[in-house]
């Protein structure tokens, strides 16, 4: 799934606001640990939670439900990004993209430690279950702690720096949230839950290929094997054409259960995006400069739009079959 940077100064005690004693101060550890959960990447995955959990319901669950589920979601979601970025920390230090992340910035010293980051995503996943399991249900609970182990242990270590294809496989991880929604509500993983799963999952590698274009050198420098860095960018867009074209179809099989409005809406914005994949294609087809952050853009605003949609239809008393 995106990746959110720090705005922390890079170089020395002062621009890192340490006092000349050498002590930190608890603000900027604190401010550190948050910007380590990588926030902006939580606000997009609790967009598709909301959603699915109105079309579960059918209508709007209880405001209680709602919050312990998005708290629970968030603390998840930082739990993984933060032990991600502790395990990441010798790439992040060499990629440009991410070489101001508290735990790599430049300095005598970092905002953080290690062993701090890695405490502190422990800590999250473990507020998580436990906030989820008692106060939501013990299925949202095990499936956030899966889509936190499987961040860590099959994206991060297993795949990230072995296989073009890890964020392919890898990506799974951010598709867990609306699992999560669903069983909040319902107690079960239904089938509309298994096609938004499927969904976001055919939707990230269009989404973090058209990123890793643009940084294609930095992921390079760090030897991460991002399709971008292995294959001609005449493959890299075919393949996003590819995946494009299953989660529109993908998008397309929810109809029966999101009604027809949602089918209409689905098939606009599907073509929305097809046509800037496609005009991606063509930018390098014709040897012209490939622009890939248009598309990089246009899918989180294409991903918003879409929950956005399902959030809409989901709370109207017509527009279904």
């Amino acid at each position: 799934m995106t990746q959110a940077t720090s705005a922390l100064p890079g170089h020395g005690h002062a621009q890192l606001g340490f006092p000349v004693g050498g002590r930190r101060p608890v603000r900027l550890v604190a401010r550190s640990l948050f910007l380590l959960t990588k926030p902006r990447i939580i606000e997009l995955l609790l967009v598709t939670t909301v959603p699915t959990m109105l079309l579960a319901q059918r209508g709007l669950p209880s405001f209680r439900l709602i919050a312990l589920t998005l708290l629970g979601g968030a603390l998840a979601a930082a739990s993984a990004n933060t032990l991600n970025c502790y395990i990441d920390r010798d790439i992040d230090a060499v990629m440009k993209r991410t070489s101001r992340r508290p735990l790599v910035a430049k300095g005598t010293k970092a905002p953080i430690k290690p062993g701090e980051a890695l405490v502190s995503g422990i800590v999250l996943g473990a507020l998580s279950t436990l906030l989820l399991g008692l106060g939501v249900n013990w299925l949202s609970a095990a499936l956030a702690d899966g889509a936190i182990l499987f961040y860590v242990f099959v994206y991060t270590i297993g795949l990230k720096r072995r296989t073009a294809s890890n964020i392919v496989i890898g990506g799974a991880a951010g598709c867990f949230p609306v699992l999560v929604g669903w069983a909040a509500v319902t107690g079960t993983v239904g089938l509309p839950a298994i096609v938004l799963f499927a969904v976001i999952f055919l939707w990230t590698p269009p989404h973090f290929w058209a990123l890793a274009m643009k940084f294609r050198d930095d992921y390079a420098a760090a030897s991460v094997p991002m399709l971008p860095v292995v294959a001609p960018p005449a493959t890299v867009a075919r393949k996003i054409l590819v995946y494009s074209y299953a989660m529109v179809a993908a998008t397309l099989v929810l109809t029966p259960d999101a009604g027809w409005l949602y089918g209409g809406c689905a098939a606009v914005l599907g073509a929305w995006f097809l046509v800037e994949a496609h005009r991606l294609r063509g930018r390098i087809s014709a040897g012209d400069a490939p622009a890939p952050m248009r598309l990089f853009h246009l899918s989180i605003a294409y991903l918003t739009l879409l929950f956005t949609v399902i959030a809409g239809t989901a709370l109207l008393p017509f527009g279904h079959w």
